[in-house]
Formats: C-alpha cells, sequence, structure tokens
C-alpha cells in the first residue's frame, strides 16, 4: 500500500511526527475553525473539541494509521477505519472535505515541525494521509449506498419516559409516516437539534429496541461536566426541551459493532449508559429464541442508577440460558453484587463472544479478565462513545514513546 521509498521516510519520522502530533492537531483544528467556522458550530462536537478528546482521537488515529503501515506494508487497519467510517457516515460527511482537512493538517505539521519538513517527508505522510482519506472514502460510499436513507429525516417525538435521574428515553416515528428502515442490534443513529445560539450540534445515541421496531427508540443521559469536561450541550437540551410532540433530525442507522447471527455463547458487557447497544442484543436474542448461554454483566454505580435495568432483567429472563451479573458501587444488597466488576466467579463458557460497551477503563479490565479466562482476543468487541480512544491512544504514545 505504502510506497517503499515513503514507506522508509514515514518509518523514520514517525517518533518525531508523533511526538509533536498533540500540538499539530491542536494547531490544525485552530485553522480548520478559523477558516470554515461553520464546521465547529454545524457538525463538529464542541464539547469534545474543548476536552480535547476529539484532538487526542485524530492525532492517535494518524499514529495508529502510519504505525500500522510501516509494520505491515500489504494490509491496512480495517477495524480502525470501519470505525472511523461509520461515525462519517452518520454525520454526513462527503469526499469534498477530505481536501480541506489535508491542507490545514499540513499546514500546521509543517508550521510545527518548520524545517524538518523536507519534500520528501512531506510527501511521505501526503501519501499517508491520502491513503488512509481514499479508505475512508470508499467505505463511506459504500455505507451510503448500503442505507435505505439519504441525509436527515424527521421523527416525532411520540414518547419519554424518566429511566433515572439523568436518563430519559425517547421514541420517535418518522414525521412523512412512511416505512422505517431496519437496522443492526448494536447500531447507532445521529441526532441534530438547534441550541439556543443557533448552532446545529450532533450527538450519537445506540437504538434500544431489536431490529424490525415500527419507530427509533433511544436512551440519553444528562452529560454533567466538571472542571476538565464541559456539560453535554445536546443531552442537556434533549432532557431539558424535547417532550412528544416534538420532532427531531435523525441519521440513517450505523456503527460497526452489531450482534452477529451466531449459535456461540454470549457475554454482554457494560457499565453505566453503555447498557443501551446490550438492550437491543437482548431483545433480538429474545425475539430470535437464541438457545445457547447468555452472560449478562453490567457496572453502575447503585440500582437507582442503573438505566433500563427492567429491560435488561425481562429480556434475560425470555432466553432459554440466559443470567445476570450486576455490580454496584452503592447499595448492592439485594439487587447484585457490590463493588466493581470481577469475573472470577462468573464462568464463560469455552467459545465464548464478548460485546463490551461504556467507559475505556471498565472494557479494558473486562477485556482482560476475559482472556485470561481463555476467550479469544478476536472475540471481543467494543463499542466507544465519543471519541475513540482506545485503538488510537497506545499508538501515539508509542510513537512518541519512540522519539
Amino acid at each position: 500500500m505504502l510506497s517503499e521509498q515513503s514507506a522508509t521516510t514515514v518509518r523514520a519520522t514517525l517518533p518525531a511526527v508523533g511526538a509533536a502530533m498533540g500540538q499539530i492537531t491542536e494547531r490544525f483544528y485552530a485553522r480548520l475553525f478559523e477558516a470554515h467556522p461553520e464546521l465547529l458550530r454545524d457538525l463538529f462536537n464542541r464539547g469534545n473539541q474543548a476536552s480535547g478528546a476529539q484532538k487526542q482521537a485524530l492525532a492517535g488515529s494518524i499514529a495508529a494509521f502510519a504505525t500500522y503501515l510501516v509494520n505491515h506494508p500489504d494490509q491496512r487497519p480495517d477495524v480502525m477505519l470501519d470505525r472511523i467510517a461509520h461515525k462519517h457516515a452518520s454525520l454526513g460527511i462527503v469526499p469534498e472535505q477530505y481536501p480541506i482537512v489535508h491542507e490545514h493538517l499540513f499546514a500546521a505539521i509543517a508550521e510545527i515541525l518548520g524545517d524538518a519538513v523536507t519534500e520528501e517527508v512531506a510527501a511521505a505522510w501526503t501519501e499517508v494521509y491520502w491513503l488512509m482519506a481514499n479508505a475512508l472514502i470508499a467505505i463511506e460510499k459504500r455505507l451510503y449506498a448500503r442505507s435505505a436513507q439519504t441525509g436527515w429525516r424527521e421523527w416525532r417525538v411520540v414518547g419519554r419516559t424518566e429511566d433515572t435521574d439523568d436518563v430519559a428515553t425517547f421514541t420517535l416515528r418518522p414525521v412523512d409516516e412512511g416505512p422505517v428502515p431496519g437496522y443492526r442490534a448494536g447500531q447507532y443513529v445521529s441526532v441534530g437539534v438547534t441550541l439556543a445560539d443557533g448552532a446545529r450540534q450532533i450527538r450519537q445515541y445506540s437504538l434500544t429496541a431489536a431490529p424490525g421496531a415500527p419507530e427509533r427508540r433511544f436512551a440519553v443521559k444528562r452529560v454533567t461536566g466538571d472542571a476538565a469536561t464541559p456539560d453535554g450541550e445536546v443531552s442537556g437540551h434533549l432532557h431539558a426541551h424535547v417532550r412528544e410532540g416534538d420532532v427531531l433530525q435523525l441519521s440513517a442507522p450505523y456503527g460497526d459493532l452489531v450482534l452477529e447471527d451466531t449459535d456461540a455463547p454470549l457475554l454482554l458487557a457494560s457499565a453505566g449508559i453503555g447498557v443501551t447497544p446490550m438492550i437491543a442484543m437482548l431483545d433480538q436474542l429474545a425475539a430470535a429464541g437464541h438457545g445457547a448461554p447468555v452472560t449478562v454483566v453490567h457496572a453502575d454505580r447503585s440500582p437507582a442508577a442503573h438505566a433500563l435495568r427492567t429491560d435488561h432483567e425481562r429480556y434475560a429472563a425470555a432466553l432459554a440460558d440466559a443470567r445476570t451479573v450486576f455490580f454496584y458501587e452503592q447499595d448492592a444488597e439485594g439487587h447484585g453484587r457490590p463493588g466493581r466488576v470481577d469475573l472470577s466467579e462468573v464462568a464463560v463458557p469455552a467459545g465464548t463472544r464478548a460485546y463490551l460497551c461504556g467507559p475505556l477503563p471498565f472494557m479494558r479490565a473486562v477485556r482482560e479478565q476475559l482472556i485470561a479466562k481463555g476467550v479469544a482476543p478476536a472475540d471481543i468487541h467494543y463499542e466507544v462513545f465519543g471519541p475513540d480512544l482506545w485503538l488510537a491512544q497506545p499508538a501515539a504514545e508509542a510513537a512518541a514513546a519512540a522519539a
């Protein structure tokens, strides 16, 4: 994929570029939004920009892609590319936007690295960028072609329930009363809202009903910020202002963490609002009459904070061979096990396929425990809400450490 000459140059400069990637992406976004303020207002997640999460994810993904190219010259990291492409498709990213990113990204590289960016270095990293960009464009084109919906569609809220103090579930049907296209359990939709300052912000929410339902249903946790992270703009807006009868714009369903058709034993592990894709998976398994063992693991602050707990228990109880193991940091007595997830006493059948969703520390801990129990790494799948730092961060850190 990467030419031999460029591979040699990228391998030699990867430590320096990786070490400076944080500064590069910082400068990139500043340039991009100065030239195109509408992108920050109407496309990019302003919360992730403010917290620095999006900058970290971009830096890591570029470093991860370049590292993979030089270490595996005849392959490409399709898992990472598919994940990014699904998110891009849910936002409506188009090929014409990639040259804009290239322009400002490489201007930022030149500003930060200065004279170190020779013509040879610029050419090599340009090749890396367009290999990644063209791969994403091709995947996104296929996703758009397969989708029954083009662009945004208006959906009316026909139901709202308060699951916990900070989680609300919204049920919607299309305003045009047309057919509701199918999706795969585990996928999400993008929701676009216009905020008080006129900005149009977009967020993704996992669908919580089995495919085939005559509506869209998703749960939204109100994001409360802290010193490092602002309050959630869209989640706060949905909680405060959206009621039955209101209209929202939704994308087609996307997402690469999907429940495969399998007779294998399954383990569905979630924490907090990460429960949402697992509910759809359980609903589908119950409807399909899945007969193999299913282990349902969930971690939360307390039983009262456990969103969709009734559905969690109901769908699991409908399966032929399923058990739930809930962990609570508070008020666990009579409801589950105390403390954080500990699988030491949880039986995991041979051949288990696992699906994880929750904060990164939770998923890393569960993954390590599952591997120790003999689950193959290739059979452990995950979903990250927000910028994906799992795959990207280690590569960026490794590149920086080599400097």
